[in-house]
């Protein structure tokens, strides 16, 4: 009897600690992959940003670390919202396994980094 009850209040703080972290997700399951398009805006490389979320679970206001981030190129803001505190991913709207991707034009590759995000499991 106690064995099984033992048992039991394992499966259930187990559960609960994983629940409790989103599955064990994090920020740090989006990763960020970029590539020069060959195409010149503005007399500057046109860079390719892909966006991926490597976590079973959707992740939901994404904000990546983007200070001093600039472009010759017009990003629609609804991908790429650009704020004093961050930029803000795809509008907020959940990040599922399919990539979100954007283009910019700088001088240099910029260096985006997830800072944070919240997590959504079903």
């Amino acid at each position: 009897m106690a064995y099984s009850t033992i048992k039991i209040l394992s499966i259930i703080i187990l559960f609960l600690s994983l629940s409790s972290q989103g599955w064990a997700c994090s920020f740090r399951d989006i990763s960020i992959s970029q590539k020069q398009t060959g195409v010149q805006v503005q007399g500057k490389p046109e860079w390719t940003v892909t966006v991926t979320n490597n976590c079973a679970c959707v992740q939901l206001n994404v904000i990546l670390k983007c200070s001093g981030f600039q472009s010759v190129e017009k990003i629609d803001s609804s991908i790429l919202s650009v704020s004093s505190g961050g930029c803000l991913l795809n509008n907020g709207l959940p990040i599922y396994r399919d990539a979100v991707q954007f283009n910019y034009a700088s001088d240099q590759q910029f260096a985006f980094t997830p800072i944070s995000s919240q997590i959504a499991c079903s």
